[in-house]
């Protein structure tokens, strides 16, 4: 349910209040019963979850509506305030949904936002979700990427200067991301996929009259792929239009240069929908494209799109291709 002190909560009830959910998946939400009733107060919404402990996961359960309350957060948190208590509770929460995750209990978790500074306050010394999750699970190459619907971008690089950013645009880099995500966004979506890489210039340069990253590196890396491994990708697009391209069905996934380079498409073509998918776990991982929102934290203002986008994407990856690939 993400951090107790923003949406999280909020969001989740909303999200899970929608008759569809019950269509597709036996929702289990990890988290803490009296922070997900008083939201259900709050947004006036059914609330009709069996409360069920961790050592009952353990196995398959029959289907149904739980809640595996943690009762961690304390009856005085306040909202929308960063807190050691609040982030320490977020990081429980992940920490139990993998584990039943690696078990087999659970066949995908949706995660609600946290905070990065409460996290750390926490104890836990990651950057986010994504960072964090890789660790639980021993894994040493994982992307961030944002699916809106068809449209799906894969970044090559996260949160780094844009100075930064543009040095990473290298051939070996962007090579290694496209072969990356081949096998990983193929594995999900079980079959071959087309991808389509966005330039990094204006007009992807327009023959080397606004830059030489193009002619340099992304050519190169995308002649490699197709030569030598095979793949089917195309490019370097201008990627003023690229994305849209793919939004309306041309390329399963565009890999973008940098984040807002990625993020701004998404959030254009799919706000309040899109979602964030972290590609080369061995769990399937979902997630809302927002933060925790502190602002408006307990006041019965938040959008639960997202989460909604985010639980639906989870359960059809799960029974799309996870077992097969």
């Amino acid at each position: 349910m993400g951090d107790p002190a923003g949406i999280g909560p909020e969001i989740v009830v909303k999200a899970l209040a929608e008759k569809q959910i019950n269509d597709i998946c036996t929702p289990v939400v990890v988290g803490d019963f009296e922070a997900l009733s008083r939201c259900a107060d709050r947004s006036e919404v059914e609330f009709d979850y069996q409360t069920v402990g961790i050592g009952e996961l353990q196995e398959r359960i029959p289907e149904g509506r739980y809640i595996c309350s943690l009762d961690n957060v304390a009856p005085g948190l306040q909202l929308g305030v960063e807190s050691a208590a609040a982030g320490s509770a977020a990081g429980e929460y992940i920490e139990a949904a993998a584990a039943l995750c690696k078990l087999g209990t659970f066949d995908a978790i949706a995660t609600a936002p946290i905070n990065k500074a409460s996290f750390n306050l926490g104890g836990y010394e990651f950057p986010g979700h994504t960072e964090f999750l890789a660790h639980l699970t021993q894994t040493s190459e994982f992307h961030m990427s944002f699916f809106a619907g068809k449209l799906r971008v894969v970044l090559l690089s996260n949160h780094v200067s844009l100075a930064n950013a543009i040095e990473i645009v290298k051939k070996e880099k962007l090579t290694s991301v496209i072969r990356f995500t081949d096998r990983e966004l193929g594995r999900l979506m079980g079959r071959k996929v087309s991808i389509a890489v966005a330039g990094l210039n204006p007009h992807a340069s327009e023959n080397g009259m606004f830059g030489n990253e193009e002619e340099l590196e992304i050519a190169p890396a995308i002649r490699e792929c197709t030569d030598s491994f095979d793949i089917d990708v195309h490019g370097p697009f201008s990627p003023d239009t690229i994305f849209n391209r793919a939004f309306e069905g041309e390329f399963d996934a565009v890999i973008a240069c940098y984040h807002d380079q990625a993020t701004i498409a998404v959030k254009c073509l799919s706000f309040g929908k899109g979602v964030n998918v972290t590609l080369g776990l061995p769990i399937i991982r979902t997630s809302v494209d927002h933060g925790t929102a502190f602002e408006i934290a307990g006041k019965n203002k938040a959008d639960s799109g997202s989460m909604l986008a985010a639980i639906k994407l989870a359960a059809e990856l799960a029974t799309q291709s996870w077992t097969t690939a």
